[in-house]
Order: C-alpha cells, then sequence, then structure tokens
C-alpha cells in the first residue's frame, strides 16, 4: 500500500456533479423531497440542509412518482418545506489496515480524537456472501483461553456462534474474555444501541490495550437513530470482509443481533411495512439470516470469519422470534443461564443447553469421549439436584448420579477455567478430573 492511496481515496470521492432536491412535505421522522427519483436507488444516502446553516443525514426509503421517502438520521425540529436535500450516493466504508486500533462509528468516522484515513477501496454495506458451493470448510479448532470453548463447546476457524443471555449475567466480560482470548489477526467489535456511558468502561477495561491494540471497535450507542443502529452491524460485517480477502482471520463480534433486529423493526415500520411476528416485520428473518450467512469461511485464497453473535432474551425465552431466527443458520449456540451467575460462577455458560455444531470434527475420538461423559455427569447432578439439597437422595441408589455428586464442584470449577494456552492444556484438566 503506498502512503498516497488515503490522499488518492480522498480526491476518488471529490465529486464534480452534486444532485440536489427540495423537501415538499413531513411525516413525523420522514421527508419527502422532489427531485432525486432519477438520481437516486433505495438505501442512498443524503443530506438535508437547513435554511439556518443545520445539516441532518438520512437514507432513502421508498421512491415514487411523488418523490423520495426519506428517512432521517435524527431529529427533523427546524427543517422546514423547500429546504435542500443532497444526495450522496450509495452507503458505503472504505476500511483500511490504519483502522486496527481505532473506535469508530457506523460511518467511518473516528471517535477517539485521532484523524481516520479511509481505505482505497469502497465497499457496500450490504454484500452477497461467498458462493455457497465454492467457500472453504469450516478450519481447525481455536485456542480462546477459556477452558469450557476449549473442550465442551469448541470453536473452530469459520465457525458462527450465538451467545444467548439476559441483561446482568455476564455477557459483556465473555465477550472481553473472547476479544483477547481468541487465536485472531484482527478483532472486529460492532456496539449496536450500547448505553453511552459504558462505552469507555468497555474499552478501557473489559477489551483492555491488549484486546484494542488488535481490533477496530464499530459503535453506535442507543441515543441514535435506528439508520446509525442498524448500519453499525452492517458496517462491522464490512470492515471484516475487507480483512477476509485479505487472507486474514478475523474474530467478528457483535454485541447485539437483538438490538440490531429493533433497529431495523423501527425502520421497516417507517417505510410502511406492516408488523407480524410479535411485532417484527416479515424481512427481519431476511436481514439476520443475510448478515449471519456473509461470515464464516471465504473462497480459496481468503481468510474467515469466525462470528460471535448476541442475543438479549428476556426471561430466558429462546423463542422469542430473533433468538429462534438466528438459532437456526448459525453452527452453535451459547446459553448464560441468569440462576449460574446469581451464584456466582462465571461464565454463566448452561451446558446442557448449549452444543457447538463443530463437533464431534473438532476433537478427537478420545476427546468426545470426555465431553460426553462430562456432559452425562453434569446431567445426572441437574436431574438430582433438588432431591439432593432437600435430603431426599440416598447415596448408593445410582451410580452414576453418586459420581456426578462427587465431581459436581469440580465440574463447575472447571466451566469456570481461564487461562489456558491452549485446547490441549484443558483438556488435560479435563481428563485429570474424570480419571481421578
Amino acid at each position: 500500500m503506498s502512503v498516497f492511496d488515503p490522499l488518492l481515496a480522498e480526491i476518488t470521492e471529490i465529486r464534480t456533479i452534486r444532485h440536489f432536491g427540495r423537501i415538499i412535505e413531513t411525516r413525523g421522522g420522514t421527508l419527502l423531497a422532489q427531485g432525486l427519483s432519477t438520481h437516486s436507488r433505495l438505501g442512498d444516502r443524503v443530506m438535508v440542509h437547513g435554511r439556518e446553516g443545520q445539516t441532518l443525514g438520512g437514507e432513502i426509503l421508498v421512491l415514487g412518482p411523488q418523490g423520495a421517502e426519506i428517512l432521517a438520521e435524527g431529529p427533523v425540529e427546524g427543517f422546514s418545506i423547500g429546504d435542500r436535500v443532497e444526495h450522496l450516493g450509495r452507503n458505503q466504508i472504505a476500511p483500511a489496515d490504519g483502522w486496527i486500533g481505532r473506535v469508530i462509528d457506523p460511518y467511518g468516522m473516528p471517535l477517539d480524537g485521532r484523524p481516520l484515513a479511509r481505505g482505497a477501496k469502497p465497499r457496500p454495506l450490504r454484500a452477497p456472501p461467498p458462493p455457497a458451493a465454492q467457500r472453504k470448510r469450516l478450519g481447525g479448532r481455536l485456542a480462546t483461553g477459556l477452558d469450557a470453548f476449549n473442550t465442551l463447546l469448541p470453536v473452530v476457524r469459520g465457525q458462527r456462534i450465538g451467545l444467548f443471555a439476559g441483561s446482568g449475567v455476564g455477557k459483556t466480560s465473555l465477550l472481553g474474555d473472547l476479544a483477547r482470548g481468541v487465536e485472531a489477526d484482527v478483532v472486529v467489535l460492532a456496539l449496536v444501541g450500547e448505553r453511552g456511558r459504558e462505552l469507555r468502561d468497555f474499552i478501557e477495561e473489559v477489551l483492555g490495550p491488549e484486546g484494542l491494540a488488535r481490533s477496530v471497535v464499530v459503535t453506535a450507542t442507543s441515543d441514535l437513530s435506528p439508520l446509525a443502529r442498524r448500519r453499525a452491524a452492517l458496517t462491522a460485517m464490512a470492515v471484516s470482509e475487507h480483512f477476509r480477502e485479505e487472507g486474514r482471520h478475523v474474530l467478528l463480534l457483535c454485541d447485539s443481533i437483538t438490538r440490531f433486529a429493533e433497529a431495523h423493526r423501527e425502520i421497516a415500520l417507517a417505510g410502511g411495512e406492516a408488523p407480524s411476528l410479535r411485532g417484527f416485520p416479515p424481512s427481519t428473518a431476511h436481514q439476520i439470516m443475510a448478515l449471519a450467512e456473509r461470515a464464516g469461511p471465504g473462497l480459496n485464497g481468503e481468510g474467515d470469519i469466525t462470528a460471535v453473535f448476541t442475543v438479549l432474551v428476556a426471561g430466558s425465552d429462546m423463542d422469542e422470534p430473533v433468538a429462534d431466527i438466528l438459532r437456526g443458520v448459525l453452527d452453535g449456540h451459547v446459553v448464560l443461564d441468569r440462576a449460574i451467575a446469581e451464584r456466582g460462577r462465571f461464565p454463566a455458560i448452561d451446558l446442557l443447553r448449549s452444543v457447538s455444531r463443530s463437533l464431534p470434527a473438532a476433537a478427537t475420538p478420545g476427546e468426545n469421549a470426555y465431553i460426553a461423559e462430562a456432559r452425562r455427569l453434569i446431567g445426572a447432578y441437574e436431574r438430582a439436584e433438588m432431591m439432593v439439597q432437600a435430603g431426599l437422595y440416598a447415596h448408593g441408589s445410582d451410580p452414576l448420579t453418586d459420581r456426578a455428586i462427587k465431581l459436581w464442584p469440580r465440574l463447575d470449577a472447571f466451566m469456570a477455567g481461564r487461562g489456558a494456552a491452549h485446547a490441549g492444556e484443558s483438556f488435560g484438566r479435563l481428563r485429570k478430573m474424570l480419571e481421578g
């Protein structure tokens, strides 16, 4: 890459011809503009210029004989009939290596107070996934630094998993552990609809300098428009695809798909789409599945995107629409349980409700035997737990339950284990515990 490439990219973006329209009607959070229809496409960005010098971004939702209907990216107060609307073109992003270690907004603008050069090649926010018949298969097992993910719930290169959790059960801390511990060349982190006060804490305390040094953080806080919140996930995916095409292994952490879906719901309803599935419009399923399919292995000669998508499940309802849609298209799901978190074990993984579809291929026959044995013992303990606590279980009634009760404290501690350099070290701990 030449030192002049960023400058050439900026020069290329200079427009010699600019197209303008005029606002002719306001409808709540949407604006109707004339004069843009022949130059615009659905999803294009526009900029509204007020008479007092204020500006407001927006996106074209509907094109019709009356004009272009625009959803604004912020409050429309202060704008009036006759204000100019400038057509900016397609929704694109131009990532570059210089973005690693930086915090940006969904439009590629820096949020950390330092200048940020755009890349030489703009890419659309919405792109098709690699051709299904030509993309590579899943790769080898990845070290994660967490015993549970090194053994019982392995993650392989190119895998896409879902992290299903309610609020306050350690989801954010687990994402930080994965961002720091998973083997990857680049980490792309999408924070969709996060509380503003938590952004700096997450970057400095949870992610830390070590995690940030190899990461691109794309964030849209909860106070921003649904366009910005939805765009945060799309921008993060486009950045991940950029690095995948360069042959790198990318770890994509998207927190959360629920807020992405909620932002899309607001946009779709403003565009006239009817709610159908517990308030979500029919296009929600396609939006989620299209985003998830773009992650994963690339073509031969390219890298891979290993993705973790989080889902906020109220009351542990795994059948709510977003969770149900995402679970069906991923390569595994991990459920965090509030009861486990309340007794102080983190990560609060409910092993029996979690599954990695990389198994059994991701482990050797011997390792799969240990995984099956651990699951069998945890299941036996959970079935007998209430009887044990009530003093109703008599030792010797069932050999499997007796063994589960004996090993339960160590199994529970193993699920919270950290610091393993590789999967072999974690399996060594599991083997020693089960054979001891």
